[in-house]
């Protein structure tokens, strides 16, 4: 685990300190990044800055946070209370997943109203994982 100060408080000797490189990496392997942010405002703005517009989570019991943080996280995938492992194709049923696109408008050449939408998922849970 990598943390900012107080999730090195925290953690203690299991968590290194992060750095700017490590809020904008995706690992591919069992490492985590952790900041403590204050308030939504705060998040929001932390996954405009470092986020990779593909899957966002925020753990909360307060419905009205959990709707803003749905409505204004400008990502493809966001979730409530679920784990992002749950961004899939199949697990969205789309069927077998055959590509990512991280971009907004993935058609190239003519299009028609279908390669002129975009699709935002929106997940809300109760703490399921997917194992």
């Amino acid at each position: 685990m990598r943390g900012d100060e107080t999730v090195q408080r925290l953690g203690g000797t299991a968590v290194r300190p992060a750095t700017e490189d490590d809020w904008y990496a995706e690992y591919l392997d069992l490492v985590l990044a952790v900041r403590v942010v204050d308030g939504l405002d705060a998040a929001i703005a932390h996954i405009e800055r470092y986020g990779s517009s593909h899957t966002e989570s925020i753990i909360t019991t307060d419905r009205p946070t959990a709707d803003r943080f749905l409505r204004e996280v400008d990502s493809s995938t966001v979730m409530v209370n679920a784990s992002t492992r749950f961004a899939d194709g199949g697990e969205l049923g789309l069927g077998a997943e055959i590509g990512i696109s991280t971009t907004r408008l993935h058609a190239y050449g003519p299009m028609g109203a279908e390669g002129l939408t975009t699709t935002k998922f929106v997940v809300r849970g109760s703490g399921q994982i997917r194992t």
